[in-house]
C-alpha cells in the first residue's frame, strides 16, 4: 500500500467508532499517531481494550502506526456533574439512545478539549516531521442529538477556531469522516476497511471484541446490554448481519 504524504493524529476512546475510524484511515494509506484520554469515565475498561487493539495494529501495520499514548485528564474533569463520570451524580440511564434519556451522560466540553489537544499534537508533529497532518475524531450522526460538541456545526467551528489561533495551522486539517453516518454505517465502514487491509475473519472478530461501547459495565468489564450506548451498538451489529463478539451480562 502506498503511504499518504499526510499523517493522521487521532483521538481514540477504545470504542467502536474511533476504532473503525482508525481502521478506515489505515486502509486509505495514512500513518497514525493515536491518543486516548483518561478523564474519570466509569467505563475505563475501554482503555484496557484499546491497548490490546493498538498492540495488534502496531504489529500488523508497523509502518503506519507511529505511536500510541494515553493522556490522563482526570484533574481537568474532576468537577463533572455527568452520570458518565465517577465524579458525577446519578446512574447511567437505560433505554434508547435519545436526547431525553442520555442527556445526563454529557461530559462538559469533552470532545472540544480532546480535539484541541490532538490539534496541538498535530502542529508539533508537523513541525518535527515536515509533513502535513489531519486530526480526526469518530463522531457520527447518532451523537448529534445528545452531544452538541459532536455535531458538524461544532466540528467546523472548532476547526475554524484552531486555524485562526495558531501559526502553522495551514499544515493541519480537522476532518470527521463519519459525521454523516449512523453507528451501523460506522461499523460497515470499519468492516470494509478491515477486509481491505487483509485482516482474516478471526482477526476482525478479535479487533471488534477489543472495542468497548457500554457506559455501565460490571466489575468484570462485561457490557450491560441495557444502556443507550449498548442498544445503539446492538442495533449496529444487527444492521450489518454479524454477531457482536463482546460479552454482555
Amino acid at each position: 500500500m502506498k503511504i499518504k504524504d499526510k499523517d493522521v493524529i487521532i483521538s481514540m476512546s477504545g470504542g467502536l467508532d474511533s476504532t473503525c475510524l482508525a481502521l478506515h484511515m489505515l486502509s486509505l494509506g495514512y500513518r497514525i499517531k493515536a491518543y486516548s484520554f483518561r478523564y474519570g469515565q466509569k467505563h475505563s475498561v475501554e482503555l484496557k481494550k484499546l491497548k490490546r487493539n493498538m498492540r495488534f495494529l502496531s504489529e500488523k501495520f508497523p509502518e503506519q502506526i507511529l505511536s500510541y499514548q494515553e493522556i490522563d485528564l482526570t484533574p481537568v474533569f474532576n468537577e463533572s456533574a455527568s452520570s458518565l463520570s465517577v465524579f458525577g451524580k446519578g446512574n447511567i440511564p437505560c433505554g434508547e439512545y435519545a436526547e431525553s434519556n442520555m442527556a445526563s451522560t454529557v461530559i462538559e466540553n469533552r470532545n472540544i478539549i480532546f480535539a484541541s489537544i490532538i490539534y496541538g499534537k498535530a502542529l508539533s508533529w508537523s513541525k518535527r516531521s515536515g509533513r502535513d497532518c489531519i486530526i480526526t475524531l469518530g463522531i457520527h450522526t447518532g451523537d448529534h442529538v445528545i452531544y452538541p460538541d459532536c455535531t458538524e456545526r461544532s466540528q467546523k467551528a472548532a476547526a475554524h477556531t484552531f486555524r485562526i489561533s495558531n501559526w502553522g495551522s495551514e499544515a493541519v486539517t480537522y476532518v470527521a469522516p463519519f459525521n454523516k453516518s449512523d453507528k451501523g454505517g460506522v461499523l460497515a465502514n470499519g468492516l470494509k476497511a478491515m477486509r481491505k487491509l487483509g485482516l482474516t475473519d478471526k482477526e476482525i472478530k478479535t479487533v471488534l471484541k477489543n472495542t468497548h461501547t457500554c457506559y455501565d459495565p460490571d466489575e468484570k468489564g462485561r457490557s450491560c446490554g441495557k444502556c443507550g450506548s449498548c442498544t445503539e451498538r446492538i442495533g449496529a451489529f444487527l444492521m450489518n448481519g454479524i454477531k457482536d463478539p463482546v460479552k454482555y451480562i
